[in-house]
Protein backbone atom coordinates (compact mmCIF):
# COMPACT_ATOMS: atom_id res chain seq x y z
CA UNK A 1 0.00 0.00 0.00
CA UNK A 2 1.49 3.31 -1.08
CA UNK A 3 1.94 6.13 1.43
CA UNK A 4 1.28 9.51 -0.19
CA UNK A 5 2.25 12.97 1.04
CA UNK A 6 -0.21 15.80 1.67
CA UNK A 7 0.07 17.20 -1.85
CA UNK A 8 -0.48 13.78 -3.43
CA UNK A 9 -3.52 13.12 -1.25
CA UNK A 10 -5.02 16.43 -2.37
CA UNK A 11 -4.29 15.46 -5.98
CA UNK A 12 -6.00 12.10 -5.37
CA UNK A 13 -9.10 13.94 -4.18
CA UNK A 14 -9.07 16.09 -7.30
CA UNK A 15 -8.50 13.06 -9.54
CA UNK A 16 -11.52 11.35 -7.96
CA UNK A 17 -13.65 14.47 -8.38
CA UNK A 18 -12.71 14.66 -12.06
CA UNK A 19 -12.79 10.97 -12.99
CA UNK A 20 -15.65 9.47 -10.94
CA UNK A 21 -16.96 12.15 -11.42
CA UNK A 22 -18.27 13.56 -8.15
CA UNK A 23 -18.71 17.00 -6.61
CA UNK A 24 -16.17 17.82 -3.91
CA UNK A 25 -18.94 18.43 -1.39
CA UNK A 26 -20.39 15.01 -2.17
CA UNK A 27 -16.98 13.39 -1.65
CA UNK A 28 -16.87 15.16 1.70
CA UNK A 29 -20.32 13.77 2.46
CA UNK A 30 -19.12 10.26 1.66
CA UNK A 31 -16.18 10.66 4.04
CA UNK A 32 -18.48 11.97 6.78
CA UNK A 33 -20.84 9.03 6.29
CA UNK A 34 -17.98 6.56 6.76
CA UNK A 35 -16.97 8.34 9.98
CA UNK A 36 -20.52 8.28 11.30
CA UNK A 37 -20.96 4.60 10.46
CA UNK A 38 -17.81 3.83 12.45
CA UNK A 39 -18.96 5.99 15.37
CA UNK A 40 -22.44 4.42 15.46
CA UNK A 41 -20.90 0.93 15.43
CA UNK A 42 -19.30 1.70 18.81
CA UNK A 43 -22.76 1.73 20.43
CA UNK A 44 -22.02 4.81 22.50
CA UNK A 45 -25.34 5.55 24.17
CA UNK A 46 -26.33 8.70 26.06
CA UNK A 47 -23.20 10.50 24.92
CA UNK A 48 -22.90 14.14 23.98
CA UNK A 49 -20.81 14.82 20.88
CA UNK A 50 -18.84 18.07 21.05
CA UNK A 51 -17.53 18.82 17.58
CA UNK A 52 -14.77 21.40 17.08
CA UNK A 53 -14.43 22.66 13.52
CA UNK A 54 -12.00 24.87 11.68
CA UNK A 55 -13.08 26.71 8.55
CA UNK A 56 -11.27 24.58 5.99
CA UNK A 57 -12.29 21.28 4.50
CA UNK A 58 -11.47 19.39 7.68
CA UNK A 59 -13.99 21.64 9.40
CA UNK A 60 -16.43 20.88 6.59
CA UNK A 61 -16.02 17.18 7.40
CA UNK A 62 -16.84 17.98 11.02
CA UNK A 63 -20.00 19.89 10.10
CA UNK A 64 -21.22 17.04 7.89
CA UNK A 65 -20.54 14.56 10.70
CA UNK A 66 -22.48 16.78 13.12
CA UNK A 67 -25.50 16.87 10.80
CA UNK A 68 -25.47 13.11 10.22
CA UNK A 69 -25.16 12.35 13.92
CA UNK A 70 -28.00 14.76 14.71
CA UNK A 71 -30.17 13.03 12.10
CA UNK A 72 -29.48 9.77 13.95
CA UNK A 73 -30.85 11.29 17.14
CA UNK A 74 -27.54 11.95 18.85
CA UNK A 75 -26.90 14.91 21.15
CA UNK A 76 -24.59 17.20 19.20
CA UNK A 77 -23.15 20.64 19.83
CA UNK A 78 -20.82 22.38 17.36
CA UNK A 79 -18.07 24.89 18.07
CA UNK A 80 -16.46 26.70 15.13
CA UNK A 81 -13.09 28.33 15.61
CA UNK A 82 -13.45 31.88 14.33
CA UNK A 83 -10.58 33.02 12.09
CA UNK A 84 -12.14 36.13 10.62
CA UNK A 85 -12.58 34.51 7.19
CA UNK A 86 -15.49 32.81 5.48
CA UNK A 87 -13.97 29.38 5.10
CA UNK A 88 -13.84 26.98 2.16
CA UNK A 89 -16.78 26.60 -0.21
CA UNK A 90 -17.56 23.09 1.05
CA UNK A 91 -17.38 24.31 4.64
CA UNK A 92 -19.94 27.01 3.83
CA UNK A 93 -22.21 24.52 2.08
CA UNK A 94 -22.19 22.20 5.08
CA UNK A 95 -22.75 25.11 7.47
CA UNK A 96 -25.90 26.09 5.54
CA UNK A 97 -27.12 22.50 5.67
CA UNK A 98 -26.46 22.35 9.39
CA UNK A 99 -28.47 25.50 10.04
CA UNK A 100 -31.54 23.65 8.76
CA UNK A 101 -31.47 21.41 11.87
CA UNK A 102 -32.23 22.30 15.49
CA UNK A 103 -28.61 22.13 16.60
CA UNK A 104 -26.47 24.37 18.83
CA UNK A 105 -23.72 26.12 16.85
CA UNK A 106 -21.23 28.38 18.60
CA UNK A 107 -18.41 30.51 17.22
CA UNK A 108 -15.29 30.66 19.39
CA UNK A 109 -13.58 34.03 19.38
CA UNK A 110 -11.71 33.89 22.70
CA UNK A 111 -10.67 31.31 25.33
CA UNK A 112 -13.52 32.29 27.65
CA UNK A 113 -15.88 30.82 25.03
CA UNK A 114 -14.38 27.32 25.34
CA UNK A 115 -17.06 24.86 26.49
CA UNK A 116 -16.96 22.63 29.53
CA UNK A 117 -16.06 19.09 28.45
CA UNK A 118 -17.34 16.31 30.71
CA UNK A 119 -16.07 12.81 31.40
CA UNK A 120 -18.78 11.12 29.33
CA UNK A 121 -18.49 13.43 26.33
CA UNK A 122 -17.10 12.48 22.93
CA UNK A 123 -14.99 15.24 21.39
CA UNK A 124 -14.62 15.23 17.61
CA UNK A 125 -11.58 17.16 16.42
CA UNK A 126 -12.16 18.60 12.93
CA UNK A 127 -10.04 21.71 13.31
CA UNK A 128 -7.14 21.21 10.90
CA UNK A 129 -6.38 18.48 8.38
CA UNK A 130 -3.45 17.10 6.44
CA UNK A 131 -2.79 20.37 4.62
CA UNK A 132 -1.51 22.11 7.77
CA UNK A 133 1.96 23.59 7.19
CA UNK A 134 2.68 25.72 10.26
CA UNK A 135 2.47 25.21 14.03
CA UNK A 136 -0.71 26.13 15.85
CA UNK A 137 -0.56 29.30 17.90
CA UNK A 138 -2.80 31.74 19.71
CA UNK A 139 -6.47 30.78 20.00
CA UNK A 140 -5.99 27.53 18.03
CA UNK A 141 -3.21 26.33 20.33
CA UNK A 142 -5.21 27.32 23.40
CA UNK A 143 -8.23 25.31 22.21
CA UNK A 144 -6.07 22.24 21.60
CA UNK A 145 -4.62 22.63 25.11
CA UNK A 146 -8.19 22.79 26.46
CA UNK A 147 -9.19 19.60 24.60
CA UNK A 148 -6.04 17.75 25.69
CA UNK A 149 -6.74 18.49 29.34
CA UNK A 150 -10.33 17.33 29.20
CA UNK A 151 -11.47 13.89 30.44
CA UNK A 152 -13.42 13.12 27.23
CA UNK A 153 -12.74 10.54 24.54
CA UNK A 154 -11.21 12.41 21.59
CA UNK A 155 -11.71 11.40 17.96
CA UNK A 156 -9.65 13.20 15.32
CA UNK A 157 -10.91 13.31 11.76
CA UNK A 158 -8.27 12.35 9.17
CA UNK A 159 -5.35 13.67 11.26
CA UNK A 160 -4.99 15.06 14.81
CA UNK A 161 -5.02 18.84 14.51
CA UNK A 162 -1.52 20.30 14.65
CA UNK A 163 0.21 17.15 13.38
CA UNK A 164 2.10 17.38 10.10
CA UNK A 165 1.94 14.24 7.98
CA UNK A 166 5.13 14.72 5.95
CA UNK A 167 7.60 16.26 8.40
CA UNK A 168 8.47 16.24 12.06
CA UNK A 169 5.99 17.86 14.44
CA UNK A 170 8.31 17.82 17.46
CA UNK A 171 7.51 20.86 19.63
CA UNK A 172 4.12 21.51 17.99
CA UNK A 173 0.85 21.85 19.88
CA UNK A 174 -1.15 18.79 18.75
CA UNK A 175 -4.47 17.21 19.68
CA UNK A 176 -3.96 14.00 21.65
CA UNK A 177 -6.50 11.75 20.01
CA UNK A 178 -7.72 8.50 21.46
CA UNK A 179 -8.89 7.51 17.97
CA UNK A 180 -7.95 8.85 14.55
CA UNK A 181 -10.39 8.18 11.71
CA UNK A 182 -8.16 8.72 8.71
CA UNK A 183 -9.19 8.56 5.08
CA UNK A 184 -8.16 5.93 2.54
CA UNK A 185 -4.51 5.37 3.54
CA UNK A 186 -2.13 5.60 6.46
CA UNK A 187 -0.21 8.85 6.80
CA UNK A 188 3.58 8.78 7.11
CA UNK A 189 3.71 10.52 10.48
CA UNK A 190 1.31 7.96 12.00
CA UNK A 191 3.99 5.27 11.56
CA UNK A 192 6.75 7.03 13.51
CA UNK A 193 7.35 6.88 17.28
CA UNK A 194 7.24 10.65 17.76
CA UNK A 195 3.51 10.63 16.89
CA UNK A 196 2.48 7.86 19.29
CA UNK A 197 1.07 10.24 21.91
CA UNK A 198 -1.22 11.92 19.39
CA UNK A 199 -2.74 9.47 16.90
CA UNK A 200 -4.13 6.87 19.30
CA UNK A 201 -5.95 3.97 17.66
CA UNK A 202 -5.81 4.62 13.90
CA UNK A 203 -8.77 3.47 11.82
CA UNK A 204 -8.31 3.73 8.04
CA UNK A 205 -11.68 4.36 6.37
CA UNK A 206 -12.11 3.61 2.68
CA UNK A 207 -13.91 6.63 1.25
CA UNK A 208 -13.76 5.40 -2.33
CA UNK A 209 -10.99 7.56 -3.77
CA UNK A 210 -10.52 6.61 -7.41
CA UNK A 211 -8.39 3.44 -7.82
CA UNK A 212 -6.94 4.73 -11.08
CA UNK A 213 -4.82 7.35 -9.34
CA UNK A 214 -1.11 6.50 -9.41
CA UNK A 215 1.79 8.62 -8.20
CA UNK A 216 5.39 7.61 -7.49
CA UNK A 217 6.31 7.47 -3.80
CA UNK A 218 9.32 6.27 -1.83
CA UNK A 219 7.19 4.91 1.01
CA UNK A 220 4.95 1.86 1.20
CA UNK A 221 3.13 0.04 3.99
CA UNK A 222 3.34 -3.75 3.91
CA UNK A 223 0.07 -5.60 3.67
CA UNK A 224 -0.97 -9.23 3.43
CA UNK A 225 -1.53 -9.08 -0.33
CA UNK A 226 2.08 -7.99 -0.89
CA UNK A 227 3.38 -10.73 1.41
CA UNK A 228 1.30 -13.41 -0.31
CA UNK A 229 2.99 -12.39 -3.56
CA UNK A 230 6.43 -12.98 -2.03
CA UNK A 231 5.79 -16.25 -0.22
CA UNK A 232 6.92 -19.44 -2.05
CA UNK A 233 4.94 -22.60 -1.26
CA UNK A 234 6.96 -25.79 -0.91
CA UNK A 235 7.12 -28.25 -3.78
CA UNK A 236 6.17 -31.83 -3.03
CA UNK A 237 9.47 -33.35 -4.24
CA UNK A 238 11.67 -30.94 -2.27
CA UNK A 239 14.31 -32.21 0.17
CA UNK A 240 16.38 -30.59 2.91
CA UNK A 241 19.02 -29.51 0.42
CA UNK A 242 16.38 -27.54 -1.45
CA UNK A 243 15.98 -25.13 1.45
CA UNK A 244 19.56 -24.16 2.02
CA UNK A 245 22.23 -24.54 4.66
CA UNK A 246 22.40 -21.49 6.91
CA UNK A 247 25.21 -20.55 9.27
CA UNK A 248 24.61 -18.52 12.43
CA UNK A 249 27.60 -17.01 14.21
CA UNK A 250 27.13 -15.76 17.75
CA UNK A 251 27.15 -16.32 21.45
CA UNK A 252 29.58 -15.51 24.23
CA UNK A 253 29.85 -16.56 27.85
CA UNK A 254 26.45 -15.85 29.47
CA UNK A 255 24.77 -15.05 26.14
CA UNK A 256 24.42 -18.39 24.40
CA UNK A 257 20.63 -18.09 24.70
CA UNK A 258 20.61 -15.39 22.01
CA UNK A 259 22.05 -17.66 19.36
CA UNK A 260 19.82 -20.53 20.55
CA UNK A 261 16.79 -18.31 19.80
CA UNK A 262 18.20 -17.47 16.37
CA UNK A 263 18.80 -21.15 15.60
CA UNK A 264 15.28 -22.19 16.65
CA UNK A 265 13.66 -19.46 14.56
CA UNK A 266 15.86 -20.26 11.58
CA UNK A 267 14.65 -23.85 11.67
CA UNK A 268 11.02 -22.85 12.29
CA UNK A 269 11.09 -20.54 9.28
CA UNK A 270 12.03 -23.31 6.92
CA UNK A 271 15.81 -23.70 6.70
CA UNK A 272 16.83 -27.11 5.42
CA UNK A 273 20.02 -27.26 7.49
CA UNK A 274 21.28 -24.96 10.25
CA UNK A 275 24.83 -24.83 11.59
CA UNK A 276 25.66 -22.66 14.57
CA UNK A 277 29.22 -21.43 15.20
CA UNK A 278 29.66 -20.67 18.91
CA UNK A 279 32.38 -20.44 21.56
CA UNK A 280 33.23 -23.68 23.30
CA UNK A 281 31.20 -22.80 26.40
CA UNK A 282 28.00 -23.00 24.35
CA UNK A 283 28.45 -26.43 22.79
CA UNK A 284 26.47 -28.48 25.32
CA UNK A 285 23.78 -25.81 25.63
CA UNK A 286 23.23 -25.62 21.88
CA UNK A 287 23.23 -29.37 21.31
CA UNK A 288 20.75 -29.89 24.14
CA UNK A 289 18.36 -27.03 23.43
CA UNK A 290 18.33 -27.23 19.61
CA UNK A 291 19.06 -30.84 18.65
CA UNK A 292 17.98 -30.19 15.06
CA UNK A 293 20.92 -27.79 14.56
CA UNK A 294 24.57 -28.69 14.02
CA UNK A 295 27.17 -27.06 16.25
CA UNK A 296 30.70 -25.90 15.52
CA UNK A 297 32.93 -24.23 18.08
CA UNK A 298 35.66 -21.65 17.84
CA UNK A 299 39.06 -21.74 19.46
CA UNK A 300 38.13 -19.69 22.54
CA UNK A 301 36.06 -20.96 25.45
CA UNK A 302 33.98 -17.84 26.05
CA UNK A 303 33.91 -15.76 22.88
CA UNK A 304 34.12 -15.80 19.09
CA UNK A 305 37.68 -15.08 18.00
CA UNK A 306 37.85 -16.79 14.62
CA UNK A 307 35.63 -17.99 11.76
CA UNK A 308 34.78 -21.48 10.52
CA UNK A 309 36.48 -22.68 7.33
CA UNK A 310 34.93 -22.71 3.86
CA UNK A 311 32.29 -20.04 4.45
CA UNK A 312 31.16 -20.09 0.83
CA UNK A 313 29.55 -23.50 1.28
CA UNK A 314 26.75 -21.92 3.33
CA UNK A 315 23.78 -20.49 1.49
CA UNK A 316 23.38 -17.65 4.01
CA UNK A 317 25.25 -16.35 7.05
CA UNK A 318 23.84 -14.41 9.98
CA UNK A 319 26.07 -12.94 12.67
CA UNK A 320 25.52 -11.05 15.90
CA UNK A 321 23.20 -12.62 18.49
CA UNK A 322 24.94 -12.69 21.87
CA UNK A 323 28.28 -12.04 20.17
CA UNK A 324 29.88 -9.45 22.45
CA UNK A 325 32.38 -6.80 21.36
CA UNK A 326 35.72 -8.14 22.58
CA UNK A 327 38.60 -6.92 20.35
CA UNK A 328 39.14 -10.49 19.14
CA UNK A 329 35.47 -10.70 18.21
CA UNK A 330 35.65 -7.35 16.42
CA UNK A 331 38.48 -8.73 14.30
CA UNK A 332 36.41 -11.81 13.40
CA UNK A 333 33.50 -9.61 12.30
CA UNK A 334 35.78 -7.45 10.16
CA UNK A 335 37.32 -10.54 8.57
CA UNK A 336 33.86 -11.94 7.76
CA UNK A 337 32.81 -8.73 6.02
CA UNK A 338 36.04 -8.62 4.03
CA UNK A 339 35.86 -12.26 2.94
CA UNK A 340 32.22 -12.57 1.87
CA UNK A 341 30.81 -12.00 -1.60
CA UNK A 342 27.22 -13.06 -0.85
CA UNK A 343 24.87 -10.93 1.29
CA UNK A 344 25.15 -11.45 5.05
CA UNK A 345 22.71 -10.67 7.86
CA UNK A 346 24.24 -8.48 10.58
CA UNK A 347 22.56 -7.91 13.95
CA UNK A 348 23.14 -6.97 17.58
CA UNK A 349 26.79 -6.93 18.69
CA UNK A 350 28.01 -7.54 15.15
CA UNK A 351 26.53 -4.11 14.39
CA UNK A 352 28.26 -2.66 17.43
CA UNK A 353 31.53 -4.16 16.19
CA UNK A 354 30.99 -2.50 12.82
CA UNK A 355 30.29 0.82 14.54
CA UNK A 356 33.83 0.61 15.96
CA UNK A 357 35.22 0.02 12.45
CA UNK A 358 33.04 2.23 10.27
CA UNK A 359 35.49 2.08 7.37
CA UNK A 360 34.49 -1.56 6.86
CA UNK A 361 30.85 -0.62 6.14
CA UNK A 362 31.85 0.02 2.52
CA UNK A 363 33.10 -3.57 2.30
CA UNK A 364 29.71 -5.12 3.09
CA UNK A 365 28.56 -7.41 0.28
CA UNK A 366 25.78 -5.85 -1.85
CA UNK A 367 22.29 -6.34 -0.44
CA UNK A 368 23.52 -7.41 2.97
CA UNK A 369 20.86 -6.91 5.64
CA UNK A 370 21.56 -4.82 8.75
CA UNK A 371 18.97 -4.94 11.56
CA UNK A 372 19.71 -2.17 14.08
CA UNK A 373 17.43 -0.85 16.79
CA UNK A 374 17.55 2.97 17.11
CA UNK A 375 20.58 3.06 19.45
CA UNK A 376 22.56 0.68 17.27
CA UNK A 377 21.60 2.79 14.27
CA UNK A 378 22.95 5.89 16.03
CA UNK A 379 26.25 4.15 16.78
CA UNK A 380 26.60 3.24 13.11
CA UNK A 381 25.43 6.38 11.38
CA UNK A 382 25.12 9.19 13.94
CA UNK A 383 22.41 10.91 15.96
CA UNK A 384 19.26 12.22 14.26
CA UNK A 385 17.20 15.09 15.69
CA UNK A 386 13.84 13.42 14.99
CA UNK A 387 12.25 10.33 13.48
CA UNK A 388 11.83 11.86 10.02
CA UNK A 389 15.54 12.68 9.87
CA UNK A 390 16.37 9.16 11.06
CA UNK A 391 14.41 7.40 8.31
CA UNK A 392 15.85 9.79 5.73
CA UNK A 393 19.36 8.94 6.94
CA UNK A 394 18.53 5.23 6.73
CA UNK A 395 17.37 5.71 3.13
CA UNK A 396 20.56 7.57 2.26
CA UNK A 397 22.85 4.98 3.86
CA UNK A 398 21.02 2.05 2.27
CA UNK A 399 21.54 3.60 -1.16
CA UNK A 400 25.11 4.73 -0.47
CA UNK A 401 26.27 1.34 0.88
CA UNK A 402 24.04 -0.75 -1.42
CA UNK A 403 22.56 -2.59 1.56
CA UNK A 404 19.20 -3.17 3.24
CA UNK A 405 18.66 -1.44 6.58
CA UNK A 406 15.92 -2.78 8.84
CA UNK A 407 15.39 -0.13 11.51
CA UNK A 408 13.48 -1.99 14.19
CA UNK A 409 10.51 -0.46 15.98
CA UNK A 410 6.72 -0.69 16.32
CA UNK A 411 6.34 -0.09 12.58
CA UNK A 412 9.73 -1.46 11.55
CA UNK A 413 11.23 0.62 8.72
CA UNK A 414 13.02 -1.11 5.84
CA UNK A 415 15.22 1.01 3.57
CA UNK A 416 16.23 -0.60 0.28
CA UNK A 417 19.21 0.26 -1.96
CA UNK A 418 16.75 1.30 -4.69
CA UNK A 419 15.43 4.17 -2.59
CA UNK A 420 12.06 2.49 -1.97
CA UNK A 421 11.23 2.03 1.70
CA UNK A 422 8.64 0.00 3.58
CA UNK A 423 6.93 0.14 6.94
CA UNK A 424 5.72 -3.04 8.59
CA UNK A 425 2.18 -3.31 9.93
CA UNK A 426 2.47 -6.38 12.15
CA UNK A 427 3.86 -6.63 15.68
CA UNK A 428 2.98 -5.22 19.07
CA UNK A 429 4.44 -3.77 22.26
CA UNK A 430 4.73 -7.23 23.81
CA UNK A 431 7.72 -7.77 21.53
CA UNK A 432 9.66 -5.13 23.45
CA UNK A 433 11.56 -7.81 25.33
CA UNK A 434 15.04 -9.28 25.13
CA UNK A 435 15.72 -11.78 22.36
CA UNK A 436 13.09 -10.83 19.81
CA UNK A 437 15.75 -9.32 17.57
CA UNK A 438 17.69 -12.59 17.69
CA UNK A 439 14.57 -14.38 16.44
CA UNK A 440 14.39 -11.96 13.50
CA UNK A 441 18.04 -12.68 12.64
CA UNK A 442 17.28 -16.38 12.47
CA UNK A 443 14.24 -15.84 10.25
CA UNK A 444 16.07 -13.56 7.82
CA UNK A 445 19.09 -15.86 7.56
CA UNK A 446 16.78 -18.80 6.92
CA UNK A 447 14.84 -17.04 4.16
CA UNK A 448 17.95 -15.81 2.36
CA UNK A 449 19.38 -19.31 2.67
CA UNK A 450 16.24 -20.77 1.08
CA UNK A 451 16.78 -18.65 -2.00
CA UNK A 452 14.58 -15.63 -1.37
CA UNK A 453 16.10 -12.47 -2.81
CA UNK A 454 17.34 -10.27 0.07
CA UNK A 455 14.65 -7.61 -0.48
CA UNK A 456 11.90 -10.23 -0.41
CA UNK A 457 13.51 -12.00 2.55
CA UNK A 458 13.57 -8.71 4.48
CA UNK A 459 9.91 -7.93 3.78
CA UNK A 460 8.62 -11.45 4.40
CA UNK A 461 10.85 -11.97 7.44
CA UNK A 462 9.86 -8.77 9.21
CA UNK A 463 6.17 -9.36 8.48
CA UNK A 464 6.28 -12.96 9.75
CA UNK A 465 8.23 -11.90 12.83
CA UNK A 466 5.60 -9.33 13.75
CA UNK A 467 2.72 -11.64 12.86
CA UNK A 468 4.11 -14.39 15.12
CA UNK A 469 4.27 -11.76 17.85
CA UNK A 470 0.65 -10.79 17.25
CA UNK A 471 -0.48 -14.40 17.46
CA UNK A 472 1.57 -14.91 20.63
CA UNK A 473 -0.04 -11.82 22.18
CA UNK A 474 -3.51 -13.05 21.21
CA UNK A 475 -2.88 -16.31 23.04
CA UNK A 476 -0.69 -15.24 25.96
CA UNK A 477 -1.06 -11.43 26.32
CA UNK A 478 1.56 -8.82 25.49
CA UNK A 479 2.83 -8.75 29.07
CA UNK A 480 3.59 -12.48 29.14
CA UNK A 481 5.16 -12.61 25.68
CA UNK A 482 8.80 -13.76 25.53
CA UNK A 483 11.10 -14.10 22.55
CA UNK A 484 10.86 -17.88 22.48
CA UNK A 485 7.13 -17.58 21.85
CA UNK A 486 7.84 -15.99 18.47
CA UNK A 487 9.68 -19.05 17.21
CA UNK A 488 6.88 -21.22 18.56
CA UNK A 489 4.19 -19.29 16.69
CA UNK A 490 6.00 -18.99 13.37
CA UNK A 491 4.03 -22.00 12.10
CA UNK A 492 0.75 -20.20 12.79
CA UNK A 493 2.11 -17.10 11.10
CA UNK A 494 2.98 -19.06 7.95
CA UNK A 495 -0.53 -20.52 7.91
CA UNK A 496 -2.04 -17.04 7.91
CA UNK A 497 -0.12 -15.92 4.82
CA UNK A 498 -0.68 -19.08 2.77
Amino acid sequence: MKIYNAYQIKEWDQYTIAHEPILSVDLMERAAQKCVLWILAQNWSNKQFIIFCGKGNNGGDGLAIARLLKEKGKRVVVYILEFGRLGSDDFQTNLRRLHELPIDIHFIQSPDMFPHIGTGDIVIDALFGSGLNKPLEGLSAALVFHVNHSPATVISIDVPSGLYIDQSSVGNTIVKADITLTFQIHKLSFLLPESQDYVGNVQVLDIGLHPGFEEPTDFQLLDLLHIKGIYKPRQEFAHKGTFGHTLLIGGSYGKIGAVVLAAKSSLRSGAGLVTVFIPQCGYQILQTSVPEAMAMTGEDIGLIDNLPPDLERFSAIGIGPGLGTDPKTQKAVVNLVKSMKKPIIVDADALNCLSLHKEILFKLPPYSILTPHPKEFERLFGVSSNDFDRIQLAKEKAKELNIIIILKGHHTFMAMPTGISYFNNTGNAGMATGGTGDVLTGILTSLVGQGYEPVDAALLGVYLHGLAGDIAAENNSMEALIAGDLAGYLGSAFKRIQ
